[in-house]
């Protein structure tokens, strides 16, 4: 075997033990349809999976089991999404209180635990993107530290205001940076609703003095956010919402990730941005109604046709949101979907009829390497067998 990097040896690595199996008859472990000659690299660089650790605290130990689940698929990006409005679980020791937003004092990651998962995925081949959403999807800094709020009664998004605001935000990922090494960070920036900048008078008045409307202040928060990162040598990736509100002011080096509408991504590479897909009908995995075969006929650089705009499309991202997910069922919920959308990031598109066994053979694959994948066919994701059966079948 040949590659040029360990990452690409790494990945023919886990082809070659894909093609391994025991013969129950003769007792040994024999290679199919050897010899093999396989020529292989992957369509896109970025091939992502991301985990939502907000809604549902996932422990350390179901981190590293996805992890591992995801080299079996080639996936190469684990996007944290750590916090969010409903809890605030990582350790930060610049501001210490903010982890008092996790639901409990057991529903915490320390920074060692961070940098635990960080060196366990680059060890599979996987990079780690965090997440800090910014300015609406905060409301749990607050508990440590309320004066980021606008007021005790409205307390999302962050205040805009106060320079302490921003204090935060940087002390935050100053500690991040320490752990997290990848070149992209994640700024959030979606479903921002500016009411609470508005109703509250010390807020409004400040808007009125520095001129400013509602969304005039949405924009400086998200550009002020990226200069904090760009600041300490990240790139920034923000949620579309912030190139549909002012694509003309973003930095250049905004990676804009797509996942509300279609059609974002041929908009986003024609104005010269990078692009992430992960359009939300047909590769948000919590839409536990989106059969495999819509994840798997889904191309990320649909609608974009010259080769110097396809360049600026990274990849893609199934996004494994957390709202009706914990350990009890996130495993079924992510497989087999995600590798129906792992093998559109790694290979062209072949028909459903020829994909349809590998994803059944892949499905038994990881049931048998101890990863609770659902069965392939069943509507609705996570649907346990109907009948006895073959996991082939099934």
């Amino acid at each position: 075997m040949q590659a040029n990097t360990v990452f690409g040896a790494l990945r023919g690595l886990e082809t070659f033990s894909q093609l391994c199996s025991f013969d129950y008859s003769t007792k040994t472990v024999q290679i199919l349809k050897a010899p093999w000659s396989i020529q292989d690299k992957p369509r896109f660089s970025f091939r992502g999976l991301m985990l939502d650790t907000s809604r549902h605290y996932l422990p350390i130990n179901v981190i590293k089991q996805i992890i591992e689940s995801m080299s079996y698929a080639k996936l190469n990006v684990l996007h944290w999404h750590i916090v969010d409005e409903q809890s605030f679980p990582l350790e930060a020791p610049s501001y210490p209180n903010l982890w008092e937003g996790s639901y409990s004092k057991w529903e915490r990651y320390t920074v060692e635990d961070a940098y635990d998962i960080v060196n366990f995925a680059k060890m599979r081949g996987i990079n780690v993107m965090a997440e800090v959403d910014v300015p609406g999807h905060a409301k749990s800094w607050g508990v440590g530290y309320p004066d980021v709020w606008p007021s005790p009664s409205c307390s999302s998004p962050l205040d805009i205001s106060k320079q302490y605001t921003f204090d935060v935000l940087s002390g935050i990922l100053t500690d991040m940076r320490k752990i997290f090494p990848f070149e992209l960070f994640h700024l959030g920036g979606d479903e921002v609703n500016t009411d609470c900048w508005t109703n509250t008078s010390r807020v409004n008045t400040w808007l009125q003095n520095q001129n400013m409307t509602a969304k005039d202040a949405y924009e400086h928060f998200v550009l002020k956010a990226q200069d904090i990162a760009l600041s300490k040598n990240w790139t920034p990736v923000n949620w579309e919402e912030t190139f549909n509100a002012f694509p003309a002011k973003l930095h250049p080096q905004t990676v804009v990730h797509n996942w509300w509408s279609s059609g974002v991504c041929p908009k986003v590479v024609a104005k010269g941005f990078r692009c992430i897909f992960s359009n939300q009908r047909v590769w948000y995995l919590d839409h536990l109604d989106v059969p495999w075969d819509v994840v798997y006929n889904t191309d990320p650089l649909e609608g974009i046709h010259e080769a110097s705009e396809q360049k600026l499309v990274l990849g893609g991202e199934v996004c494994m949101w957390a709202e009706v997910a914990d350990s009890s069922d996130i495993q079924q919920t992510i497989w087999p979907r995600a590798a129906a959308a792992a093998e559109r990031m790694w290979s062209p598109s072949q028909d459903t009829t020829t994909a349809l066994p590998r994803l059944q053979y892949f499905r038994c694959l990881l049931n048998r390497r101890g990863v609770p994948a659902a069965p392939v066919t069943n509507f609705y994701a996570r649907t346990p067998p109907t009948g006895p059966g073959s996991c082939f079948e099934q």
